[in-house]
């Protein structure tokens, strides 16, 4: 979704909205405590005809055009209503599969990537042995050895580049991952598409684990981290330069990542795999920077 702008007042915010409802444009608005209302676009295809239109809008938002689509946009949305009403008894929705445990629901990509570190979290034992969950590692080890060339990777096991990321050693280690994970992916699917999601942590992942294992050159590490600070990043920068994404992180809520962060890399929290939260941090900073230009 994609703010067009704001109104001042409710009425005719709702007949605006009403008015964008029945030439096709599907619109969200609601109230923010400073600027008035804010018009929201569903489909970003749809937000240049749906920018202009409330220009002319406000030009003469009296004009009998708008007063009067007030009743067939209700009509239409009563028919949506049967509609959708009709269709869940044929077929459970995603929303019926993924419930609203945020305020965006949880969708289909972060419900995935919850369950499959919890499965992994399980089948080592609740992080307690390394061997059943091996395959998954960056390369194999044995002791503190490790070959630096990533041949397990080079010879054709290139799932080894992401899969470290399902890898906790411990019941807060996953909590704390998860929830974060549960939230910022969340908000990313909610606000813009599960495939955004999907590339965003494939791309942090597979960066922040090469980041980690070529500043150590150790191999047993894993976690969900690198990923959530890359979306820290991404979710901060993109929602501070570009409003109308609708990605906000809240200042305290930042404040309290960074700290986490410059507290293990002072090593007051020792045994942290440092470079995966760095490494993601930069990519998500960076990514929400470029992808923000000409949002505007």
């Amino acid at each position: 979704m994609r703010l067009i702008g704001h109104l001042p007042e409710e009425r005719g915010a709702r007949a605006f909205g009403d008015y964008l409802f029945v030439q096709g444009i599907v619109n969200q608005v609601e109230h923010e405590k400073q600027e008035g209302w804010g018009i929201w676009i569903s489909d970003e295809d749809q937000v240049g005809r749906a920018a202009g239109m409330l220009e002319e809008f406000r030009k003469d938002p009296e004009d009998s055009k708008y007063v009067s689509q007030t009743k067939s946009a209700a009509e239409l949305r009563e028919q949506e209503k049967r509609e959708q009403k009709e269709y869940r008894k044929r077929i459970k929705s995603r929303k019926n599969l993924f419930g609203p445990l945020t305020s965006y629901g949880v969708g289909p990509v972060t419900f995935i990537l919850i369950i499959a570190s919890l499965a992994v979290f399980s089948w080592s034992r609740f992080g307690n042995a390394i061997e059943p969950i091996r395959i998954f590692f960056i390369t194999d080890f044995v002791g503190g050895f490790v070959d630096k060339s990533l041949p397990e990777i080079r010879h054709g096991e290139a799932w080894r580049l992401i899969t470290p990321i399902f890898i906790h050693f411990g019941p807060l280690h996953i909590i704390f991952n998860m929830l974060w994970l549960r939230d910022l992916g969340s908000m990313v699917e909610g606000r813009q598409s599960s495939w955004h999601l999907l590339f965003l942590v494939v791309v942090i992942g597979v960066l922040s684990n090469l980041a980690q294992f070529y500043y150590t050159y150790r191999a047993n590490f894993g976690g969900m981290s690198g990923v959530v600070y890359g979306l820290i990043g991404y979710v901060w920068i993109r929602g501070k330069l570009d409003p109308g994404s609708g990605l906000f992180l809240h200042r305290y809520t930042l404040i309290s990542a960074l700290v986490w962060f410059f507290a293990c890399l002072a090593n007051v929290i020792p045994h942290v795999a440092n470079a995966v939260h760095a490494a993601g941090l930069v990519i998500g900073i960076a990514w929400g920077y470029l992808s923000s230009l000409g949002q505007k």
